[in-house]
């Protein structure tokens, strides 16, 4: 009898969808007349003494394994830092809930691999970073999106905000986890310590797992909060509460590339996620961790500027964007992107592509991160130089001025 044969990989793999973003970004391969905006990340580099760590440690040969967990000199200073953020309860009560991750990304991966069997539901909040989404579905679950709603009116007109009733409805006692980006990428949404706290004491109801991506949590504009953060789950939420809470290097502290975050983890999973991080990655390289525990230690002489800095940016940008006639956006609240609807452009795939084509302009298409942000488009504002977002408008009116 003939042996049936097997699919060369797992289906769920080969249906993930490519990135569309990157789909774009293939399109001014090999010009240095575009303006690339599609990526999240700033054009400044990483500061000169964060990178000076790294030598240091390198030159002095801390080439090994690490533990699995991270450093303890890394794990002090995160739980100083967490604790600065969210005071009351010292830097030792975060010590022992911290995993250090090889990446934002990677830290979000383990705790999809920590808390997700296949055929488990799990809820999205969307339009998201089409990792978040993409990451249960790798472990077999099945993915429900809630999507977010666009004001029509008033002085927030364009801005993206949340249904609470259609969240609060879509997780039942059948909803193993809830992943929610806030501050968001794409659309700048945030949500309120109120909101945060409606949300949590519905998940405890139904016994549902929190995933909070808070990697933008700095970069906030509203100022409304006593340390000038976004609001965090790690305010409300018990030490013992369902909720992991995902952070990262990359945006606060201009380290996209050196691929290192962390999670904050009830005491009890601690332990267990170590053991996953030793079948994943191992550890983080020494020499990154070397870099990154400086640049918490002297954090004030980089994140409040850069936040200073992409405001700047943003009110720089969503004006001349919300001049431009048939644009549809509001002023972000966190983040680094403005995003916006033009009129009449609905196939935002096809229009990010013709952009980077006819007017040498570099913009996320909406529907990279969900169906509903189809028709809209991302535009990362963290550039070093203002006047390189006053030229990208100006490329953008040209080329509406020749539709």
């Amino acid at each position: 009898m003939k042996s049936q044969e097997r699919a060369p990989m797992r289906q769920v793999v080969e249906q993930l969808e490519a990135s569309r973003i990157r789909e774009v970004a293939n399109e001014g391969i090999g010009r240095t007349d575009v303006l690339k905006f599609w990526f999240g990340e700033s054009d400044e580099v990483t500061p000169g003494f964060i990178r000076d760590a790294a030598v240091a440690s390198l030159q002095a040969g801390e080439t090994f394994y690490a533990h699995n967990l991270g450093l303890q000199e890394l794990r002090e200073a995160l739980a100083a830092y967490t604790d600065g953020l969210h005071p009351g309860r010292g830097a030792a009560h975060w010590f022992d809930r911290l995993a250090v991750t090889s990446g934002g990304v990677n830290g979000l991966m383990l705790a999809s691999q920590t808390l997700v069997e296949a055929g488990d539901e799990v809820v999205v909040v969307a339009p998201v970073w089409p990792n978040l989404i993409a990451q249960p579905l790798i472990m077999g679950a099945r993915v429900w999106r809630v999507p977010l709603r666009v004001q029509t009116d008033g002085p927030r007109a364009g801005a993206w905000v949340l249904d609470m009733a259609a969240l609060l409805s879509a997780i039942t006692p059948a909803t193993r986890m809830l992943v929610v980006n806030a501050p968001n990428n794409p659309t700048g949404w945030t949500l309120s310590a109120d909101e945060q706290r409606t949300i949590l004491a519905h998940c405890r109801r139904t016994g549902t797992w929190i995933l909070a991506d808070e990697v933008y949590e700095r970069l906030y504009f509203a100022g409304d909060t006593a340390n000038g953060a976004a609001p965090s789950f790690l305010d409300v939420a018990q030490p013992d509460d369902r909720v992991i809470v995902a952070h990262s290097f990359s945006k606060s502290f201009l380290m996209t590339g050196w691929r290192l975050g962390w999670l904050v983890l009830p005491p009890a999973l601690t332990a267990a996620v170590g053991k996953l991080i030793e079948f994943n990655t191992s550890c983080a390289p020494v020499f990154v961790q070397r870099a990154a525990t400086v640049a918490l230690q002297r954090g004030a002489e980089v994140t409040p500027a850069l936040v200073g800095h992409l405001r700047q940016c943003r009110d720089t940008l969503a004006p001349l964007l919300r001049a431009l006639p048939g644009v549809t956006m509001a002023e972000p609240l966190g983040g680094m992107y403005a995003f916006f609807r033009l009129e009449g452009q609905d196939d935002c795939l096809a229009v990010a592509r013709r952009l980077v084509r006819e007017a040498g302009l570099g913009l996320a298409p909406g529907s990279a991160f969900s169906p509903e942000a189809a028709g809209w488009l991302r535009w990362c504002f963290a550039s070093r130089d203002t006047t390189r977002l006053v030229a990208g408008v100006e490329r953008l009116r040209g080329w509406l001025d020749g539709q």
